[in-house]
């Protein structure tokens, strides 16, 4: 049987995990995914991030933070971890963009690191434990990679805690169809606020948790993440989810998607997206 984590070849794949990542990687996703640096997704980790120190990047996706990270603390190494040889080609291209040469990638399941025991000064995962359907599982087995004083971070959105104007409706109805689907998958949408006990449950006994929002207010910020949402509801994997599971007809899809351009093209349009953050110290 093939361990969970190895050094992976471009192409290469190895068997999923038990989790779902409700999202995929439709084109819709990734304008999402692509925007994503230290500074704006992972600030609170900065004063963490010393020139030198060995990172493991847990569910590194389309690779923009991966590359910061990188930069930031070379010449240390990064190991880019993702579930899927296809996903992790994702990072490769954006790490070879900007032709860095101190990262690794390796395939395979967080659940269960195929790293022996205090390997990382730093194991950080984004937007990665709210897909899994044993995160307390996912944060031992970082905890037990990274080495004694080292650092276990995480951050990840807090769906229910989304607050939009104007207050559409068919936006109700798109956050009500999103916990279904990422509850059918096993994950819990609304992670932000259970990374703390997740932590505590985990063994982390020294755990600084926090809490970080974007505000979307301009019309450059609300056409980025309404058009985005305006096409992912009508064309990324969520909406085949939605579609064949009797959760929304292709009718719904399209009114839902009509109430993103709505939002996004509002004046007066405001939303803010809560994240939780957690940094265990080993």
């Amino acid at each position: 049987m093939l361990p969970a984590y190895r050094i992976a070849e471009q192409g290469e794949s190895m068997p999923n995990s038990n989790s779902t990542y409700t999202h995929g990687y439709h084109s819709s996703v990734l304008r999402s995914h692509n925007n994503r640096t230290v500074e704006n997704s992972a600030q609170y980790l900065l004063e963490e991030l010393v020139p030198g120190m060995s990172l493991l990047d847990v569910g590194s996706g389309a690779g923009t933070i991966t590359a910061d990270f990188a930069e930031r603390i070379a010449p240390g190494c990064v190991t880019a971890l993702e579930v899927t040889g296809l996903s992790l080609d994702l990072t490769r291209s954006e790490i070879k963009r900007h032709d860095l040469d101190n990262v690794k990638f390796a395939v395979g399941d967080v659940h269960a690191l195929d790293f022996p025991d205090d390997s990382f000064d730093i194991v950080h995962a984004h937007q990665v434990l709210q897909h899994l359907h044993d995160p307390v599982q996912a944060l031992r087995e970082m905890k037990r990679v990274c080495k004694p004083g080292g650092i276990v971070a995480a951050r990840d959105a807090d769906y229910a805690g989304f607050i939009w104007f104007p207050e559409l409706p068919e936006l109700d109805e798109w956050m009500d169809w999103y916990q279904k689907a990422a509850r059918t998958n096993r994950g819990e949408p609304n992670a932000g606020r259970y990374l703390l006990s997740w932590a505590h449950k985990a063994g982390f006994t020294d755990v600084i948790a926090t809490s970080g929002t974007w505000c979307l207010s301009t019309p450059e910020a609300r056409n980025w993440w309404g058009g985005m949402w305006a096409d992912r509801i009508l064309e990324s994997k969520i909406a085949d989810q939605l579609r064949d599971q009797g959760i929304a007809s292709q009718n719904d899809l399209e009114r839902v998607s009509k109430a993103w351009r709505a939002w996004a093209s509002a004046k007066d349009g405001w939303m803010s997206i809560v994240h939780g953050e957690i940094r265990c110290r080993v």
